[in-house]
């Protein structure tokens, strides 16, 4: 996954891993201050500021210290509070923040998500304060810029703990192709869109490059099925287009048997890397060009945002809808700590950052004049020592403030708009299941799917074989207990829906 200030893999871990290259506009002579600019904790007068503790995720930059004794000037001027940004590297910080928050450490405001410290898990273990008498309080910029589908689709038992960052709010699945390779053989992807009909592409590549990763996946990769999960990556879901909510194990679908049955074909083709199901990235395979189809998240102009990224041209085609999941929701949020002494000026803060362009394109793109020039009011150039400050855009708030850069089209945050709007909402957008009455059992099933997952999900193994046995070691192991409690736990959640 590409990490950098304007790149971010389009995997959400998907998809994650997951992953998105973000930037945007705004305007330096908009003077936006956060609502309820003077009330709040005591003290943080101008005069004397409060500080306020910000942990996020991203590869630690230089020139973070300097770039936030600028962002505190600003702050402290507008709503009396100095930041001081603390960056835990993306491997580091899931387990790294689970120390730090157990053990108590002083924090106001720490990143959050579906995939990197878990936002509904967290929540419900009280590491993070509930923020909507906050949000009516000091948050109106934050609820007039979001889609009212990411306050909604992430409620944790009817209440909000963490603000979503405002950026492409629904799911959707692309094959991504290295266009070189399709240019030199002439292929045609206008019909491409199921599992099944890569396969003429594949055989011709196989033949052609027999050095290239036909089709490069990882261990983490499953194939599409249209199914909502109740907990990502793991054996239960309610089909997409539901009518009677049922919660299966999606393993004993027809949908599932057939998509494992067309990834061991393609394994046994040689088209799947036979380390497929012990390999956690593909970055190196990514950035050295040989490879010609794989699977990410998309965004509006992410062509164009991976090609820059990789050096070399990328395409897309759709493989799935766009849906709004509750993980596509959380996929980028902040949280102010149970434990922060200034609540009240942690959300002003967060007001601000996500309501006005000025600070929120500091903290993205660093001092203007140090690290980034304005072209104009909506357009900005990197300078050299950008390379001191590339921070992850889609982690630090609301994207679609951010100055655009060169080559993104004047409407980028028009058809961002667009995209969000087409998105169509999953069966359980808003029910996040409460684990724990089954907490053994889900332990016992996440060892069971480290058995099989990566092996069948690559098509590694014969699904004729190994999916009867993957199938009764869940079962053994009480998937159907955590499949009847979230049935449960699912149909009283319904009847709270308008």
């Amino acid at each position: 996954m590409t990490r950098t200030r304007k790149s971010v893999g389009l995997a959400l871990a998907l998809m994650l891993a997951v992953a998105l290259v973000l930037s945007g506009c705004g305007s330096k002579n908009n003077d936006n201050t956060a609502a309820g600019n003077s009330g709040g904790d005591s003290g943080g007068s101008k005069d004397k500021p409060v500080e306020l503790v910000w942990y996020t995720i991203g590869t630690p930059q230089k020139d973070v210290d300097k770039v936030m004794a600028e962002v505190s000037k600003y702050t402290a001027e507008k709503i009396g509070v100095t930041i001081k940004m603390k960056m835990l590297d993306w491997g580091d910080y899931d387990q790294k923040m689970k120390v730090l928050t157990a053990s108590g450490t002083p924090m106001d405001i720490m990143f959050t998500s579906s995939w990197a410290f878990d936002y509904v898990q967290n929540a419900r273990k009280g590491a993070f304060a509930p923020i909507d008498e906050l949000l009516t309080k000091y948050g109106d910029g934050i609820v007039k810029e979001l889609d009212p589908a990411f306050l909604e689709g992430s409620k944790i038992d009817g209440h909000n703990y963490g603000v979503p960052a405002n950026k492409e709010l629904p799911a959707q699945e692309v094959w991504r192709f290295n266009k070189n390779l399709l240019d030199k053989y002439n292929l045609d992807i206008s019909n491409v869109k199921s599992l099944e009909s890569l396969e003429p592409l594949l055989k011709t590549i196989k033949e052609k490059e027999p050095q290239v990763a036909t089709f490069a996946i990882n261990k983490d990769h499953g194939p599409l099925v249209p199914y909502d999960y109740i907990i990502q990556s793991l054996p239960m879901a309610v089909k997409l287009d539901t009518t009677d909510y049922k919660v299966v194990n999606v393993l004993e679908t027809p949908e599932m048997k057939q998509a494992l049955k067309t990834m061991h074909s393609y394994y046994k083709a040689g088209y799947i890397s036979p380390e497929a199901a012990t390999v956690s990235s593909l970055d190196d395979l990514q950035k050295s060009g040989k490879w010609f189809v794989d699977r990410a998240s998309t965004q509006p102009f992410a062509d164009n945002l991976w090609s820059k990224g990789y050096g070399y041209p990328v395409v897309s085609t759709p493989a799935s809808d766009s849906i709004v999941f509750n993980w596509s929701v959380m996929g980028s949020m902040q949280a102010i700590s149970a434990n922060s002494k200034h609540p009240d000026k942690a959300m002003q803060f967060l007001n601000l950052v996500n309501s006005d362009p000025v600070l929120r394109n500091m903290v993205d793109s660093g001092i203007e004049g140090v690290h980034f020039n304005k072209v104009d009011d909506t357009h900005m150039e990197n300078l050299p020592d950008a390379k001191n400050y590339d921070m992850p855009t889609f982690a630090m708030g609301n994207i679609m403030l951010t100055y655009l850069t060169e080559g993104d089209p004047e409407d980028k945050w028009a058809q961002f708009k667009t995209f969000n709007d087409a998105g169509e909402t999953a069966p359980t957008l808003g029910f996040n299941f409460d684990s724990s009455k089954v907490v053994n059992e889900l332990a016992a099933v996440q060892n069971v799917k480290g058995e099989f997952w990566p092996a069948l999900m690559t098509g590694t193994v014969d699904p004729d074989k190994y999916l009867p046995q993957a199938i009764e070691k869940f079962k053994a192991a009480g998937l159907d207990k955590i499949i009847a409690e979230a049935q449960a736990q699912l149909d009283e959640w319904r009847k709270t829906q308008k």
